[in-house]
């Protein structure tokens, strides 16, 4: 037992109310698994690079929904400022209980070569080594993913898709390799990896560079909601016995 639970059990208050921290949830499906956060009675750290007033507005809903959230700037690549939010929510809570890898990108323009793979690998394992420390046993990390990038190199990609599909596979596979030292802290590592999301920017950039790729993926069916792949991750986040890794939409993927 820590040592605020102790003081909470000695003065018989509740206990406190668990944090989650979702990278990139100003928008798309960070801001939508932060809602689903909220509504199943996590305080939600929203987290941000750029877009502060998108992601009080996220928090703002998920207050008046009744829930509990904080909207917390922070660029995942940047170390002082990952643990300057660390820090923050230590002090507030005490520790993080459920951290969702969702930031991602490398299709920004201006974005040099190796800007994908600092954010989708680099970015993704410092900010859970410097997490791990916060994280009681018990707690769960998930790492959101694409078809396109989890069962890359083997499968085609759109085109301009590269880069992200190379530097996220290198993320997940780096921390599959610390998986086993999260188990012996007794902190649990999902996977969530989801087709074209419909709705989303990325499908939109997509679009517009190869709209062949995004439409034979629609050929093999309706592409996943922006709510069914947010769901899918706070399950994964919450559920006891989920699976290691989430598949949403793409059956053919599987095949």
């Amino acid at each position: 037992m820590t040592q605020r639970r102790k003081q909470e059990a000695s003065r018989g208050a509740e206990p406190r109310r668990r944090v989650a921290l979702v990278t990139g949830a100003s928008r798309g499906i960070g801001a939508q698994v932060a809602r689903e956060l909220g509504v199943r009675g996590l305080h939600v750290m929203i987290n941000y690079r750029e877009k502060a007033k998108r992601a009080r507005a996220v928090a703002d809903e998920i207050r008046a929904a009744g829930g509990h959230a904080t909207a917390i700037g922070a660029d995942v690549c940047e170390n002082t400022q990952v643990q300057a939010l660390l820090d923050t929510i230590n002090h507030r809570f005490g520790a993080l209980d459920v951290l969702v890898l969702n930031a991602s990108g490398g299709l920004e323009r201006g974005a040099d070569p190796g800007y994908a793979m600092r954010l989708n690998r680099d970015a993704q394992c410092a900010l859970v080594t410097s997490a791990l420390p916060r994280m009681p046993a018990g707690a769960r990390i998930v790492f959101v993913t694409s078809h396109q990038a989890h069962f890359s190199p083997g499968r085609p990609v759109p085109e301009g898709y590269e880069p992200i599909a190379a530097s996220k596979r290198a993320g997940e596979d780096a921390l599959l390799a610390v998986k086993p030292a999260l188990v012996e802290r007794g902190i649990a590592l999902k996977v969530v990896s989801g087709d074209m999301i419909d709705g989303t920017i990325i499908v939109r950039l997509l679009h517009r560079k190869d709209p062949a790729a995004v439409e034979a993926r629609r050929d093999h069916g309706p592409l996943p909601t922006v709510e069914e792949f947010a769901t899918a991750i706070a399950d994964a986040a919450l559920q006891p016995e989920v699976a290691d890794t989430t598949y949403v939409g793409g059956p053919d993927y599987r095949w």
